[in-house]
């Protein structure tokens, strides 16, 4: 059954990969209307499988994650049209130059192929990863967790009846959830051409571990921001509660907080009670717990840790030095910010992290697909190959070079 996904998935490619932009415009256009038409079902799927996350005893902010209501699912509808109206990447010339022997030689993007992508909990993911999938001119497998399995199959099927019959099978859902199927897309060389894991990191692991193809991985957000000496505590302190509050099950949620001790006396409470006031839990070191008492002490594993909840990890650190050390040990490369008044600190910290992302006096909720301009994303990725942060259009292509002569010969 599987061997046959693959197959027909490679099908789909051959059509999709000629395909024009506008015919491809006008499928997602299609497929967003879809969306829209089949809303009550997807809407009343979700809500059974909220329901079995709720009696399972899903913490909050991973429900969250897996709800869609009229309006998120609209949000999803209207991230297809952008994909839709994004540049096609295919057939884009890199690079075109002349050789002295008179060759031309190009580079050109090309699709990557038949991808697989394996993702917990977020149904959004089924419409988006199939869209920009498709208008970067790919199949993809998508397997999606078996909390949301209702949902997928709802969202997939609207999808895959607004496509054309011969490039339908550019998209399919497997309705097997079981950690076997995880596995055989890891070992499908040849079949699958890039796998990309998006969740937990078990998941991670296990792909990264077991697979034969080619993997980009989406790993946990441990995402910090260091608020410096001198910083604005207005500032820091929006900049704090919008990253942990507004979507704390989300992987560019704020996890843990540094604090400079030159000026954690002034900085650290007010951010500590607004975090406080919005129902956060806060867990710190010793120097956080004479400054904040309502804090818990934190254990040694709250540091790198990816709460996916209304719990934040505090330090207060030694400066720069401290916080740039703090981000080397526990940082996962994904998203690190800083909120300062000083071009120069501002400047050394862009440089010496070493993160998917790097943000200066904005909330780490911003690295983000969507918020960077790409339309949308099919996920972050945290690896250094081949890409590296949201993945959008671009990063779902290869390229090939292409030489024309004139009879030339290579003597």
């Amino acid at each position: 059954m599987f061997p046959e996904t693959c197959a027909r998935a490679r099908r789909a490619t051959q059509k999709l990969a000629v395909a024009s932009t506008e015919d491809k415009r006008a499928a997602l256009r299609r497929c967003a209307a879809a969306l829209g038409e089949h809303a009550e079902r997807i809407l009343a799927e979700n809500a059974r499988d909220v329901s079995d996350a709720r009696a399972r005893g899903t913490k909050d902010a991973l429900v969250d994650r897996l709800t869609l209501d009229a309006k998120r699912l609209d949000a999803v509808a209207r991230a297809v049209v952008a994909i839709a109206g994004q540049d096609d990447p295919v057939g884009e010339v890199i690079e075109d130059r002349s050789r002295p022997n008179g060759l031309r030689v190009r580079r050109v993007r090309v699709p990557l192929g038949v991808i697989g992508m394996i993702y917990e909990a977020r149904p959004n993911v089924t419409a988006e990863a199939a869209a920009l999938c498709f208008m970067a001119g790919n199949a993809v497998i998508l397997r999606g967790g078996s909390d949301a399995l209702r949902t997928n199959v709802a969202i997939a099927e609207a999808v895959r009846g607004a496509l054309p019959e011969d490039v339908r099978d550019a998209v399919q859902l497997l309705a097997d959830t079981s950690r076997d199927s995880v596995l055989q897309m890891a070992r499908a060389e040849g079949a699958i051409d890039l796998l990309i894991p998006r969740g937990g990191e078990a998941l991670i692991r296990f792909v990264t571990e077991n697979a034969r193809v080619p993997v980009v991985q989406h790993y946990k957000g441990v995402c910090h921001m260091f608020v410096d000496a001198g910083a604005d505590v207005a500032m820091a302190t929006r900049l704090a509660v919008d990253g942990k509050l507004s979507r704390p099950g989300v992987c560019n949620a704020l996890e843990c907080l540094l604090v400079d001790a030159a000026d954690a006396a002034r900085l650290l409470p007010p951010i500590a009670r607004a975090l406080l006031e919005g129902g956060c839990e806060l867990r710190g070191c010793e120097r956080t717990v004479a400054l904040v008492p309502e804090a818990k002490p934190a254990s040694p594993g709250d540091y790198g840790f990816e709460f996916l909840d209304r719990i934040v990890a505090v330090r207060v650190v030694d400066g720069l030095d401290g916080a740039l050390e703090h981000v080397r040990r526990y940082g996962s490369g994904h998203t690190e910010a800083i909120c300062t008044g000083d071009a120069a600190r501002a400047e050394r910290f862009r440089r010496e992290v070493d993160a998917a992302c790097v943000v200066v006096n904005a909330s780490t909720r911003f690295h983000d697909g969507g918020e960077l301009g790409l339309g949308a994303e099919i996920g972050i990725a945290t690896s250094r190959l081949h890409w590296r942060g949201p993945m959008g259009l671009e990063a779902l292509t290869t390229m090939k070079w292409i030489v024309d002569g004139e009879g030339q010969i290579r003597a």
